[in-house]
């Protein structure tokens, strides 16, 4: 009898320490369309305030990503806070993916500030009220490639309601003329960096950034480094020349060997995850 009751409580405390995973549909007005979401969380705190809150974008690809086990295994060893992923499924990626009020030379992203509102105005209210919170300890969001840069360009949007950005392998290079044209211009012609450039914002937000040195072999200006390199470390360079970030708010990863994949992403995500949600700082 005592064998059977140990067994119970072993299979419940288990059971309450498991990562949940759960979908649903969440239809947008600003989208037009039914949006899929897959949603993760930590066992729920007792103080349901000490929630964190990790949107991503593309979230058809989480288990590529390998999201699920690497939130398990960081849960367990107490590396990170407790918190509730949703992982947001794309629709048409190169509309609705982008900057927002700024399609690129081919009229790519014209929906990215349609798809910004739904994160802020559709999505984050969803978050919290399935989360059962007033408002998350932490917000951020990240993604990959395309989806990186869609994450870098909603959290600059809306400083209120997020703080940290994760981009891996982000589309920094997103323009509003061919590079192969006369004329094109790296200073001139790179949508984020224009609206940056431009900007008189100060938000307070942290970055994370991660690029690899086999992603690709473009190399626009011929100094020897890939363009997915230059396009994120003038970024970064950015950010620092605008002074508005303090020392410790921007992460910079590099992999000698990474490629654009998932299988390179998902060996720096937890890294990321780490530094998004850390445990004791």
């Amino acid at each position: 009898m005592r064998s059977i009751c140990r067994l119970a409580v072993i299979f419940i405390f288990c059971a309450c320490n498991q990562i949940k995973q759960t979908d649903d549909n969440l239809y947008s007005r600003h989208l037009q369309r039914n949006v899929k979401l897959h949603i993760l969380h930590t066992p729920p705190p007792s103080d349901r305030s000490l929630f964190n809150l990790l949107i991503l974008n593309d979230g058809q690809n989480l288990d590529s990503l390998r999201v699920k086990e690497t939130m398990d295994s960081l849960y367990k060893t107490g590396k990170i806070l407790p918190l509730v992923i949703i992982g947001v499924e794309a629709g048409d990626r190169m509309k609705e993916f982008g900057v927002t009020d700024k399609p690129d030379y081919l009229g790519r992203g014209n929906k990215a500030g349609f798809y910004d509102a739904f994160i802020i105005n559709e999505l984050y209210p969803y978050a919290k009220k399935n989360s059962g919170v007033r408002k998350f300890q932490t917000v951020v969001i990240a993604g990959c490639s395309l989806g990186g840069l869609s994450a870098f360009d909603v959290a600059w949007n809306h400083p209120d309601k997020i703080s940290k950005v994760g981009v891996l392998s982000g589309s920094f290079w997103w323009r509003d003329k061919a590079s192969e044209d006369s004329s094109y211009s790296d200073e001139k012609n790179r949508i984020l960096f224009s609206k940056l450039k431009a900007s008189r914002k100060k938000p307070g937000l942290r970055y994370w950034f991660y690029a690899g040195a086999a992603e690709e072999k473009g190399d626009r200006d011929h100094d020897g480094i890939i363009d997915v390199i230059d396009d994120t470390k003038d970024i970064i360079s950015l950010l620092e020349k605008k002074n508005i970030v303090p020392a410790d708010g921007i992460v910079y990863t590099e992999s000698p060997t990474g490629v654009h994949n998932y299988s390179s992403w998902s060996s720096v995500f937890p890294q990321f995850l780490v530094w998004a949600f850390p445990v004791g700082r």
